[in-house]
C-alpha cells in the first residue's frame, strides 16, 4: 500500500459521490507520489449501474483488471486481497480502491430513504415480514451474547466511550466531544439493546487506496505498507442460517490471515474494526483471538482499546464517532496505514510503550458486512 487518503467528509452537501470518488483517487495519487498512468486496475463498489466501470470512466481511467465484488462493509477488505494477488500473479502493476458516498446529504435532500430492509426477494422474503431489519439482526446478536456470556450494556457502552475519546484526537472525525458510559445508555432507544450512541454516525465522505508492485516502492513519496496476509469468508445472508450468533465470520478469516502472515494476535499493535454497531467491535475482538469466546465484554473494559491502551482499536474513531458513509471498510485501511507510517498526527499517533515508544509495526484490519454476513481480514506491517 503506498498511497491512502480520504476525501472531504463528515458534512458535505455540495459534492456528489463522483466527485468524492475524485478527490480520494487524486490525493491518494499524490501521497503515493506516483503518476496516474501506472494505474492499470481499479477496485470500486457502491456506485453506478456498472461499477466499476462507471468510476473508471469518471476518473479517466482505462483499466485491464478490475474487481466489483460488494459483499457490505468487508468490500474493501476483500478487494484488497484480491488487487494483491493480481499484483503477485502479474496481472496488474498498481490498483487503485476507492470509494465515496453521499449518504448523509442524501437523506437530508429527500434524494433517497434508508432502506434498513435489504429487499424481500430470495431468501430475505421469509424475514422481511415480521421487520428484521439491518439494525435488529445486530441487536438479535448482542443480546444472544449478553444471555450466554453474561456481557453487559455496559461492557457495550464501554466501546462507544473508547471510539469517542480517540475521535477527540481526530481533527477529521465527526465527533470528538466526550461521552460516557451512562450517557451511552441513557440514549433514545432504536433497537433493544442498542441506543443511539450504540450505533454508527451517518455521514458523507470517500476514501482510497493505492496497491502497487514492489518494483514501484523505491519510485513512492511515502514509506509503503506490507500486506503480510489475508483472509476472507461468508457465512448467511438468513438469521436462521446462522449456526451461531456468538460467533462472527471473522473467526475464519481472520485465522486465515493470521496463518498466512505468520503471525499472532499477540504481535499486533493496533486493530481497526468494522464498528456499526459496539457488539461488532466487541465479539469481532473475540473471533481474532484477542480474548477467548465470551469474554469481549470483560477485555474493552479499563480502556484496553483507547489510543494510549493495551490495543488500541479503531484509532480514528471509528464509524461510531469518526466517518461513515455507507460501506466504511476502506477507512479502515487508510487508518492502519496512516498508523503504520507515523503518520497519525499530534495526540492521535500511536506509539508502544509511551509517549517516546516505538511506533506501531503489525495492524489487523477487520471489515463485517451485511449483519455478519461476511469478514475480511488483512495482516498489515511495515
Amino acid at each position: 500500500m503506498v498511497g491512502v487518503a480520504l476525501s472531504d467528509c463528515g458534512r458535505v452537501d455540495d459534492a456528489t459521490a463522483y466527485a468524492l470518488h475524485g478527490q480520494a483517487a487524486r490525493r491518494a495519487l499524490a501521497d503515493s507520489g506516483l503518476g496516474r498512468e501506472v494505474v492499470d486496475g481499479i477496485a470500486s463498489a457502491g456506485l453506478g449501474t456498472l461499477a466499476p466501470a462507471e468510476v473508471a470512466e469518471y476518473l479517466g481511467l482505462r483499466p485491464r483488471w478490475v474487481d466489483s465484488t460488494s459483499v457490505g462493509g468487508s468490500t474493501w477488505e476483500v478487494m484488497a486481497a484480491h488487487a494483491a494477488d493480481a499484483i503477485a500473479a502479474g496481472h496488474a502493476n498498481a490498483v487503485l480502491l476507492v470509494y465515496g458516498s453521499t449518504a448523509r446529504a442524501d437523506l437530508k435532500a429527500r434524494r433517497r430513504t434508508a432502506n434498513l430492509s435489504f429487499g424481500a426477494g430470495g431468501p430475505l422474503q421469509f424475514e422481511v415480514p415480521y421487520g428484521h431489519t439491518l439494525i435488529s439482526k445486530y441487536a438479535m446478536a448482542a443480546r444472544r451474547h449478553m444471555y450466554e456470556y453474561g456481557t453487559t450494556l455496559e461492557q457495550l457502552a464501554e466501546v462507544a466511550v473508547q471510539a469517542r475519546a480517540n475521535a477527540a484526537a481526530n481533527p477529521e472525525a465527526m465527533y470528538r466531544e466526550p461521552i460516557t458510559v451512562d450517557e451511552v445508555l441513557s440514549g433514545p432507544m432504536i433497537a433493544d439493546p442498542f441506543t443511539k450512541l450504540h450505533c454508527c454516525i451517518r455521514s458523507d465522505g470517500g476514501c482510497a487506496v493505492l496497491l502497487a508492485a514492489e518494483e514501484y516502492v523505491a519510485d513512492c513519496a511515502s514509506k509503503p505498507v506490507w500486506i503480510l496476509g489475508t483472509g476472507e469468508h461468508v457465512s448467511h445472508t438468513t438469521m436462521s442460517e446462522w449456526e451461531d450468533f456468538t460467533v462472527s465470520p471473522a473467526a475464519v478469516s481472520g485465522r486465515l490471515a493470521f496463518e498466512r502472515a505468520g503471525v499472532r494476535p499477540a504481535d499486533v499493535d493496533i486493530t481497526e474494526i468494522y464498528d456499526a454497531f459496539t457488539y461488532m467491535t466487541l465479539v469481532t475482538l473475540e473471533d481474532l483471538g484477542f480474548c477467548a469466546k465470551g469474554e469481549g465484554g470483560a477485555f474493552v473494559e479499563k480502556g484496553r482499546l483507547r489510543l494510549d491502551g493495551e490495543l488500541p482499536t479503531n484509532t480514528d474513531g471509528g464509524g461510531l464517532s469518526a466517518q461513515h458513509p455507507g460501506m466504511r471498510g476502506l477507512f479502515l485501511l487508510v487508518e492502519a496505514v496512516r498508523q503504520l507510517r507515523g503518520e497519525a498526527g499530534k495526540g492521535r499517533q500511536v506509539r508502544r510503550g509511551g509517549s517516546l515508544g516505538r511506533l506501531p509495526e503489525v495492524a489487523v484490519v477487520s471489515g463485517t458486512g451485511g449483519w455478519f454476513c461476511s469478514s475480511g481480514t488483512v495482516v498489515l506491517g511495515t
